[in-house]
């Protein structure tokens, strides 16, 4: 098993690598308010549920891996999510279940479909409030940065349809364009994604006295606690209680949940999330039937 110590310093890698990652795209643009910015979380801040999962729905109508796979890999990603573990243990399960969707495929050919994917099941989950709120920042003249666990190419895409800066993810080791089945470090999640925006804000100059930082979820707390304006979007109980205690702005979009019942519900949306998978994949087997793919590639 995995030592705290090793996942540590796995986690500073991976924020490293995915600043760096992004470093390229922040050096092509300029910025009214060039010390100023902010930082979304996407999974229940962004985009309602998980963005991975989306993913993984659009690769498996693509054929990038059998049923088995998809089941194996959302039994996984539920347990991690669910738990809200750093146990090194439950982070390797994740981050082996996440990378056997992407394995041996080009680099290239996954950019291409996660446009589709965003088009065909992210674009109308995306909180109508939050997208709000990262066009106020546009509007001042400040770059806005997705920070997510979610591979760094699907970020990117993310990022480009809102109209974003720009995306820290996960970044995935590839040889030739291909997908090695190894990480940079480790999922950009939790203290990771801190060291992510510490690692941009020192490569672009940003005081992040003066930026934001925007999470439904108590992991994300060294990134929000990193910025002078934290904000806790749909927040998980554990995120609530503590912006509560250090005056932190919430702000929930969910219509009819009581601060009591939110861990329940959000535990049994994202079950029905991937009741819905299973049971499509399920019926698929059933029925006999044969995935067309779609070309997603020509939409515009």
């Amino acid at each position: 098993m995995e030592t705290g110590p090793d996942l540590t310093a796995r986690s500073i890698l991976a924020g490293e690598a995915s600043a760096a990652a992004a470093e390229v795209e922040a050096a092509l643009s300029t910025s009214p308010d060039p010390t100023a910015a902010a930082f979304f979380d996407v999974d229940n801040t962004v985009v309602r549920g998980a963005s991975i999962f989306h993913l993984a729905r659009g690769l498996y109508d693509q054929d990038f891996f059998s049923a088995r796979d998809l089941l194996r890999f959302t039994w996984q990603q539920l347990y991690f999510r669910l738990a809200g573990s750093e146990r090194p243990a439950h982070v390797a399960d994740a981050r082996e279940s996440a990378l056997a969707l992407i394995t041996g495929h080009r680099v290239a050919d996954l950019a291409v479909l996660s446009e589709g994917i965003f088009d065909e099941f992210i674009a109308n989950r995306v909180w109508p409030g939050t997208r709000a709120l990262a066009q106020m920042h546009l509007d001042a003249g400040q770059r806005v940065w997705l920070v997510t666990a979610t591979p760094v190419e699907v970020a990117r895409i993310i990022a480009a349809r809102l109209g974003l800066s720009g995306a820290l993810g996960t970044v995935a080791e590839s040889i030739d364009g291909v997908y090695t089945g190894r990480l940079v470090g480790e999922i950009l999640h939790g203290p990771a994604k801190a060291v992510a925006v510490q690692r941009l804000a020192e490569a672009e100059g940003l005081d992040l006295a003066r930026c934001s930082a925007y999470s439904d979820s108590s992991n994300d707390i060294p990134m929000l606690e990193l910025v002078g304006d934290a904000w806790a979007i749909n927040p998980d109980l554990g995120l609530r209680r503590v912006a509560r205690e250090r005056g932190w702005h919430v702000r929930d979009y969910r219509t009819g949940r009581r601060a009591a019942r939110i861990g329940v519900v959000a535990a049994a949306g994202t079950g029905a999330a991937i009741g819905a998978t299973v049971a499509g994949v399920a019926y698929a087997r059933r029925s006999g039937q044969k995935k067309v793919p779609v070309r997603w590639a020509s939409r515009r």
